[in-house]
């Protein structure tokens, strides 16, 4: 029976109060618990705050993907959405959504999304009761929280007091120690001279972090492996916290080699109540901040898994918590764990846990922010399959991560199914904006078993296919295929440690790439000549056109017989063709000089060179200056000249923004250097 026909007869039986006689067979695996949450909907239509207003509509303090999302669950349940938007954000995904939107100033996030006053205002004039505030952005701002509370909105998070506790890292260790919840060996401590603190690191031991007190994201966050390098990690550590929290009050913990990042999700209501709804496995990140998310942790045995729960919830119920929470351990190889903080916000990676548990956690804050208990007890909260998340970066991996800008001139996805999900902010044809996070999409997908999810995630990573910038989708299926991710052995240190595997450069096309990319062109553009030459990837491929409809291709001492045709299929056009006898197919974008194929092994892109005449630009543009690699705002300067020279211009000032690959520096060879290279 197809899974809409089940859904149906389930809500029937379950109305005439005959759930029990369904045979199993009829639902999917994950129903039972999407059942618990039917009913308790059905239940409890009614929903009122401990004050008895109604929550009929909800402003969200976000943007992109976030936004999105609680707009979806929003539009479920009846309630109206309210957007706010900058100046950037005017055509948007999230606005058009919406059934409000209301701009609140320029691009950058200090004078729109992070202006409390501007979103109170908004709050007001559209007469939304909540607010959400997604995450990031104010959305663990005690300030905010509490400027709520005092405007008679409600703030859909924790109470002020728990963003407090535990914003602050040092508060949050002394809290959790007295509460029974395990820390790590460290100084929380207020004397901050730098004396005091190396002091303290070398009686923990190296090596030791360095971490910012406020915030979280891997900001202000260093590791000093010996003391001679404290100093100098320590300033870089102040000067980031400074920057990011304007605070640059750090501690000093021990450092736990190759650690696992195992978290658990809770929950907390108004009437004292707090479940756990399992863990999840956060190890694979990069630049300190996660990248592939799964539900529950690989290799962790049921009665770890309660241990982790319960402490957790120890942690929510000391800061006396209300709504979703997340409390973050690090985890050694024998198991054991350390609390490390906790976020007191919806997490990007929850949809996970949506998948484990059949329940919509967007749904559980509304409600428990109106005032109502948590509709399940942890008896009731079950764990059925395995789920991964995958974070689609507008990102370099081969230039250590470096974030992107620009426009998604080509974007088609997954078809999104009950086990299959496209998180997503953007639509083909929209830009990511310079001044945000270079999250594109979120996928995820959920599955009987770990390994059964993970072969599901490659599948839809290789149907994840966007042209425009440069993605980390390659980096993903790299990395989700890598023998010891399968295997489950996933720690921090798992991108620097497989670096060489995860991060191989872009490898010259194979031959038969290069005839399917010349057989595609030619079938595009319809040149049907009986014999002519291509430049492709700096390689010369000699065509001949056969009477029986096939191409010889000649590339250098080889030839190979190539026979395909192009066909349409959802707006795309896929290439199907068959190269000395091996048939494939692959999706076909040309763009500009560029030839793109999505096949199941990844994508390839394939240069066609310019004539030089075509090319040449200006000398003042060009002459020998470094350009900027990304679009962004310039910072600071240091660049490391290739060879001796001077510097003749600086283009931009510190504070402006530059576009993807313009000239930041006019350079000038020094003569010897210039009849060197010539």
């Amino acid at each position: 029976m197809a899974a809409a026909s089940a859904v149906s007869v389930l809500l029937v039986a379950a109305e005439r109060n005959r759930w029990h006689r369904l045979p199993s067979l009829l639902l999917p695996p994950r129903f039972p618990g999407l059942f618990r949450t039917w009913v308790w909907r059905q239940r409890t239509m009614k929903y009122t705050t401990t004050t008895g207003r109604n929550i009929t509509k909800v402003l969200i303090a976000n943007r992109g993907e976030i936004a999105c999302r609680v707009m979806r669950t929003a539009r479920k349940l009846g309630v109206q959405s309210v957007a706010v938007y900058s100046e950037a954000d005017r055509n948007s995904m999230h606005v058009d959504m919406a059934d409000e939107a209301y701009s609140i100033g320029p691009a950058p996030s200090q004078q729109s999304y992070l202006s409390m006053e501007k979103i109170i205002q908004v709050a007001k004039t559209s007469a939304a009761q909540a607010i959400h505030p997604g995450y990031g952005f104010l959305s663990e701002n005690m300030e905010f929280a509490e400027l709520c509370k005092q405007e008679g909105i409600i703030f859909i998070g924790p109470p002020p007091s728990a963003i407090r506790d535990m914003g602050i890292k040092s508060t949050s260790k002394s809290i959790m120690a007295a509460a029974g919840v395990p820390v790590v060996e460290g100084y929380h401590g207020e004397d901050q001279s730098d004396q005091c603190l190396k002091e303290h690191a070398g009686r923990i031991g190296y090596p030791v972090m360095i971490k910012a007190v406020q915030g979280g994201g891997g900001k202000g966050m260093r590791i000093v492996r010996s003391e001679q390098e404290f100093q100098e990690q320590l300033e870089s550590a102040r000067r980031e916290a400074k920057k990011c929290f304007n605070d640059d009050a750090v501690l000093i913990e021990k450092f736990v080699d190759t650690p696992r990042h195992v978290e658990v999700q809770v929950f907390g209501d108004h009437h004292g109540n707090a479940v756990y709804l399992f863990e999840r496995d956060c190890s694979v990140q990069r630049r300190h901040q996660k990248i592939i998310e799964e539900a529950p942790a690989p290799g962790i045995k049921p009665e770890v898994r309660k241990k982790l729960g319960e402490a957790a919830v120890r942690a929510a119920k000391a800061v006396n918590y209300v709504g979703a929470g997340t409390v973050e351990f690090i985890m050694d190889s024998k198991h054991n764990f350390y609390f490390m903080e906790m976020n007191t916000r919806l997490q990007v990676e929850h949809p996970v846990t949506e998948m484990i548990t059949g329940t919509d956690l967007v749904e559980w804050q509304l409600r428990i922010a109106a005032g109502e208990k948590i509709p399940l007890s942890q008896e009731e909260i079950t764990l059925q399959g395995h789920a991964f998340e995958a974070r689609i970066y507008a990102e370099d991996p081969s230039n250590n991560f470096m974030p992107g800008a620009g426009p998604l001139v080509h974007l088609s996805t997954p078809r999104a199914d009950p086990s299959t999900r496209i998180e997503t902010g953007v639509r083909q044809g929209d830009e990511v904006s310079v001044h945000y996070d270079p999250m594109i999409a979120k996928l995820v997908v959920w599955a009987a078993d770990r390994q059964a999810a993970l072969t599901k995630l490659r599948y839809s990573l290789r149907q994840y296919n966007i042209v425009g910038l440069h993605t980390n989708i390659d980096f993903l299926l790299n990395l989700s295929g890598h023998p010891e991710f399968e295997a489950g052995n996933v720690h921090t240190d798992f991108i620097p440690q497989h670096h060489k595997e995860l991060l191989l450069s872009r490898k010259a096309a194979a031959k038969e790439s290069l005839c399917q990319a010349a057989l595609g062109l030619i079938l595009k553009e319809k040149a049907m000549t009986d014999a002519f030459t291509l430049q492709a990837h700096d390689v010369a491929i000699a065509v001949t056109y056969n009477h029986d409809g096939s191409y010889s291709m000649q590339i250098e001492d080889k030839t190979f017989q190539v026979l395909g045709n192009l066909y349409s299929e959802e707006d795309c056009t896929y290439l199907k063709c068959s190269v000395n006898g091996v048939a494939s197919k692959a999706k076909l974008i040309i763009l500009e000089n560029t030839i793109y194929l999505f096949s199941k092994e990844g994508s390839i892109e394939i240069d066609i060179p310019v004539p030089k005449y075509l090319s040449s630009v200006s000398s003042e543009g060009s002459q020998g200056g470094p350009l900027a690699p990304m679009t962004g705002t310039i910072e600071k300067h240091t660049i490391k000249a290739p060879k001796d020279g001077t510097i003749k211009k600086v283009f931009y000032r510190e504070g402006a923004q530059a576009n993807r690959h313009t000239p930041l520096v006019e350079f000038e060879e020094e003569e010897s250097d210039k009849r060197e290279s010539e």
